[in-house]
C-alpha cells in the first residue's frame, strides 16, 4: 500500500470514548509509519474542513445513539467533500458491557449502514465498519461501570483497534458490521423513532439540582451548545444530544437525571394523552383508524403531541425548581441523585 497518504480521523465524544478510539487509530497508525490526524468534529462544526488530499484515507468514529450516529455527525459527513481517490472506514461505540468474564456486545442499528450509503454516495471507497464495544455509559438508565470493569473493556478495544489498523493498512477490508446485521435490522423502527422522537425527549429528562453553583461548566463544555443558562440554571434545549457529558463533569454532581418527570409523562401520555387522541379520532368519521396509512400518521401526531406537552412542562418544572422544596423532590425522586448511580469515567492516558 502507498504509503503516501495518511489517515484523518475525525471523532466526537461525549465522554471519551470515541475520543479513545481515535487516538488508539493514530498511536498504531504512526507506529506502522503512517501520519495520521484526528479532528473533534464538534470543534470542526464552524471551521473550514481540513484538506483532504487525494488518496488519503478518512475515518469517522462516534457513538451510536439510538442505534444510529448523532445528529452532530451525520451533520459532519453531509460537509464532507466528495472523494478524490480517497477511502473511509466507520467505528461506532456502543454500549459494551461485562458480565464476570464474559464481554457483551451492544447493538448498531443503522449507524453503519446509513453512514456507509452517505459516504458511498459520495464516491469513497469503504474499506473498514468496525463497531467497538466500548464501556455503556448512558447513565439516564444505569449507574455508570465500575472502573475495573472500564479498565478491561478498553484494554479488549484497544486490541481490536490494533488489529483493525493493521489489516486496513496492508489493503484489507474489514467489515465487522456486518456479523450483526440481523439484530441490527430488528432494531430499525426503534432508531427510526428515536431520530424523530425519542432524542427529543431524552432532552427533557436534564436538570440541575440545588448543589448547582453556577459555574457554568456545563454551558461552556456542551458540544452543541445545548444547555442555556435560564433563570441563573441550566436548561436543556431540544439541540441536546445525551452525549452525558454535562452530567459527567460537574463538578458539583449536581446534575440529575429526573426519573420522576419521565414516569410522571408516560404515564400521563398512556392514560390521558392517548386516549384524548383515539377517542378525538373515533368520533371522525370520515377517517378510518384501520388503515396502516392513517394509524402511522396518527401515531406521529400522538407523538409530537406529547412532545409538546413535555416542553411546556419542562418549562414549568424548570421555573419551579428555584424553590427548594420543589428541587428537593426532583432530586431525591432521581435515583441519579444517589451514591450508588455512580458517574461515568473513561480511562485517561
Amino acid at each position: 500500500m502507498d504509503k503516501k497518504y495518511k489517515i484523518l480521523a475525525f471523532y466526537f465524544t461525549g465522554t471519551g470514548n470515541a475520543k479513545a478510539a481515535a487516538e488508539w487509530i493514530g498511536k498504531y497508525a504512526n507506529e506502522r509509519s503512517v501520519e495520521a490526524e484526528i479532528f473533534n468534529i464538534d470543534e470542526l462544526r464552524t471551521e473550514e474542513l481540513p484538506k483532504i488530499n487525494k488518496g488519503d484515507i478518512i475515518g469517522i468514529i462516534s457513538p451510536t445513539h439510538g442505534f444510529n450516529l448523532p445528529p452532530v455527525v451525520l451533520r459532519f459527513i453531509s460537509r464532507l467533500p466528495k472523494s478524490n481517490k480517497n477511502k473511509a472506514f466507520i467505528i461506532n461505540t456502543r454500549a459494551g458491557m461485562k458480565l464476570h468474564k464474559l464481554f457483551l456486545p451492544g447493538l448498531s442499528g443503522i449507524a453503519q449502514y446509513w453512514t456507509a450509503l452517505r459516504l458511498k454516495f459520495k464516491s469513497y471507497e469503504i474499506i473498514g465498519m468496525q463497531p467497538l464495544d466500548m464501556p455503556s455509559n448512558w447513565l439516564i438508565i444505569h449507574p455508570g461501570i465500575k472502573q475495573n470493569v472500564v479498565k478491561s473493556i478498553f484494554n479488549r478495544c484497544e486490541t481490536k483497534i490494533e488489529g483493525f489498523v493493521d489489516k486496513i493498512l496492508n489493503g484489507k477490508k474489514v467489515y465487522k458490521a456486518l456479523l450483526s446485521l440481523p439484530f441490527d435490522l430488528a432494531v430499525l423502527p426503534v432508531s427510526i423513532l428515536y431520530f424523530f422522537v425519542g432524542r427529543f425527549f431524552l432532552a427533557k429528562t436534564m436538570f440541575a439540582n440545588f448543589d448547582c453553583n453556577s459555574c457554568r461548566l456545563c454551558e461552556k463544555k456542551c458540544p452543541v451548545n445545548a444547555i442555556k443558562i435560564i433563570d441563573k440554571r441550566p436548561f436543556w434545549t431540544f439541540n441536546c444530544e445525551s452525549c452525558m457529558r454535562c452530567v459527567n463533569i460537574c463538578p458539583q454532581r449536581a446534575i440529575e437525571t429526573s426519573h420522576s418527570f419521565v414516569a410522571m409523562m408516560i404515564v400521563t401520555y398512556s392514560l390521558v394523552i392517548s386516549p384524548l387522541i383515539l377517542l378525538g379520532i373515533s368520533k371522525l368519521d370520515f377517517i378510518n383508524a384501520d388503515n396502516l396509512i392513517i394509524d402511522n400518521l396518527i401515531s406521529i401526531i400522538a407523538a409530537y403531541i406529547f412532545l409538546t406537552i413535555m416542553m411546556l412542562s419542562y418549562y414549568i418544572v424548570h421555573f419551579l425548581l428555584r424553590f427548594r422544596f420543589f428541587n428537593a423532590i426532583m432530586t431525591y425522586t432521581s435515583l441519579s441523585k444517589f451514591k450508588f448511580w455512580r458517574r461515568y469515567k473513561g480511562l485517561k492516558e
